[in-house]
């Protein structure tokens, strides 16, 4: 799994999109799942959240295959390759359409009898779902956002198989995704819970936003915290914020400015400091899955990238393990010093030679982690460091990474602190095998759950 929900699904999306924060932007969520995803977003851009209506001319037969989509004012897009494969005929294709139409004005005037449409004219419309798997319905709604005046069209979804976006065409002026996994088959597998919408749903999470805007007019700050706003049903709970911290940050490491993304859940007693592995970032979705499985948990998390984009282009500092750990071990410092998590326990995260670097920085004296979890790691890099390391360790490895599991083998053998191997059943070295991630960030939350140190007075 890649998500935990939707809800997670927008912020991990809303990451993306950061370069649109200041832009007149309104978010369009595509009823019913796609709204959850943009409230997300439309929250960290601190921008309106409104709806575009679109619906899936389903095949006859197999309705979850679109030969088509319908939306409002009228915009029909077709799959002509898909029609043409399955034999639907001109009478068949019309009174589908028909159907999907009258079901697209029914559901607009009900959402619009309460909330009319935001103007678009002049500005960036986002427009947002929970995936693409043909790409119909978000064509139509890209359609239809420029109809309406958008000066230009941005489509950002969570996830998207492979090649999606050749197949927006010119309906898009830009795209943005999270993942495109090669094993695409739907868009629920990569969700932990999908659970199905009603317009209930959709209408509660309009109402939220629309009342953090009015909020935020009131004491003349940006639109769209929805902060402190109570949520009238589930669907409207997930489009508030999440209690705490969730931000881009840029702790100091000697003269660096690293890059990170933090999230502190409120009254959490222990954040991990990830270390990603070499040609990853802060950006990794394997990384962001796990993390957003253990701010589930309670667990604060802050994502970071221990090299500057120019010291990247030099591949020798990838593996250069002792200015790595210098970097983590300089950023949990400055994490210690922050007001939100100024009591908590820190455990690391490290993944290929961040496993390393966590290590290595975790046997300093004094360094006094609470745990840590290598997914894929080198930990042989860290060398004769392995021994002094007092943090309970948890490594974990596919079966199939055969090289990388003889490798943590051998270190676990030169660890003296609590530990474990976990190998994961079928699993290679990035664990893109169906559920080998969903079973690497159980492990890790498991583990951290289990070592949670002691929060510091």
């Amino acid at each position: 799994m890649l998500f935990a929900d939707r809800s997670d699904a927008g912020r991990q999306l809303a990451r993306r999109l950061g370069h649109l924060r200041g832009q007149p932007v309104v978010v369009l969520g595509l009823p019913r799942g796609g709204v959850l995803v943009a409230a997300q977003v439309a929250r960290a851009l601190g921008a309106p959240l409104d709806v575009i209506v679109v619906r899936k001319i389903g095949m006859p037969f197999q309705p979850e295959l679109a030969m088509g989509a319908v939306g409002e004012d009228g915009v029909l897009v077709t799959d002509r390759h898909v029609i043409r494969a399955g034999g639907v005929g001109p009478e068949q294709f019309a009174a589908a359409q028909a159907r999907e139409r009258a079901m697209v004005q029914a559901r607009a005037a009900r959402y619009r009898s309460r909330w009319p449409r935001k103007p678009l004219a002049g500005q960036v419309a986002v427009v947002v779902d929970d995936g693409i798997a043909t790409g119909s319905t978000a064509r139509a709604a890209c359609q239809i956002a420029r109809a309406h005046g958008a000066a230009r069209v941005v489509l950002a979804v969570p996830v998207a198989p492979p090649g999606w976006e050749a197949r927006m065409g010119a309906d898009a002026d830009e795209v943005a995704c999270v993942a495109t996994p090669a094993d695409f088959y739907a868009i629920g597998q990569f969700y932990a819970d999908f659970s199905q919408l009603t317009d209930d749903d959709v209408l509660a999470c309009l109402d939220l936003s629309a009342r953090g805007d009015e909020a935020a007019a009131a004491r003349g700050a940006a639109a769209g915290p929805y902060a402190g706003l109570p949520g009238h049903r589930l669907a409207a709970q997930a489009c508030a914020d999440p209690p705490g911290l969730d931000a881009e940050v840029q702790p100091v490491a000697g003269a660096a400015r690293l890059a990170g993304h933090l999230t502190v859940p409120e009254g959490t007693a222990e954040v991990v400091l990830f270390a990603h592995g070499s040609g990853s970032s802060r950006h990794s979705p394997r990384n962001q899955h796990v993390a957003s499985v253990l701010n589930q948990a309670g667990l604060g998390t802050l994502l970071l990238d221990l090299l500057t984009p120019e010291e990247e282009a030099d591949r020798a500092h990838v593996f250069d393990v002792r200015l790595l750990a210098g970097r983590l071990a300089e950023a949990t410092g400055w994490l210690r010093a922050q007001p939100c998590a100024a009591h908590a326990a820190i455990g690391y995260f490290g993944a290929s030679t961040g496993a390393a670097a966590a290590l290595w920085a975790a046997a300093e004296p004094g360094a006094e982690i609470a745990a840590i979890v290598c997914r894929g790691g080198r930990p042989d890099l860290a060398g004769a460091r392995l021994s002094a390391v007092a943090a309970p360790t948890l490594l974990i490895v596919g079966e199939l990474d055969a090289d990388v599991l003889e490798l943590n083998r051998a270190a676990r053998a030169q660890l003296r602190c609590e530990n474990s191997l976990a190998v994961v059943p079928g699993a290679t070295h990035l664990f893109e095998e169906q559920g080998a991630l969903a079973r690497v960030a159980e492990l890790a939350r498991e583990w951290f759950l289990r070592h949670p140190g002691t929060p510091r007075a």
